[in-house]
């Protein structure tokens, strides 16, 4: 998936989420809460692993569109932009995995 198709799909996010929810399946999740967005994408996230644990391609892809679509509504529930959580992975890149975990946690523990 591009960056495009987030920033496509995140934008209908944020136009429908006011939208009718009885319409609507993102106005729904949105009249429904913060803790039933987080609780949905959750749920994709374990049917996620799940498929990959069943080594099942079409259902990965199933799942993970699922779960994309899902982190959009967290993201505009929280008020987090697409294009913020990629300029994070573009600082983050080129740097060892090991190295930014590290720089979290001395970040929390200085705060």
């Amino acid at each position: 998936m591009s960056k495009a198709v987030l920033e496509r799909l995140y934008a209908l996010t944020l136009e429908r989420r006011s939208a009718d929810p009885q319409t609507s399946y993102i106005a729904k999740r949105f009249t429904q809460g913060t803790e039933k967005i987080a609780q949905k994408f959750g749920e994709e996230a374990v049917e996620t692993v799940i498929a990959a644990m069943r080594k099942n391609k079409a259902e990965i892809i199933n799942e993970s569109a699922d779960l994309l679509f899902h982190w959009l509504l967290l993201l505009a529930d929280g008020g987090v932009t697409v294009e913020e959580v990629m300029a994070e992975l573009e600082r983050r890149e080129g740097m060892s995995g090991l190295d930014e975990k590290a720089n979290r946690k001395l970040s929390k523990k200085e705060s």
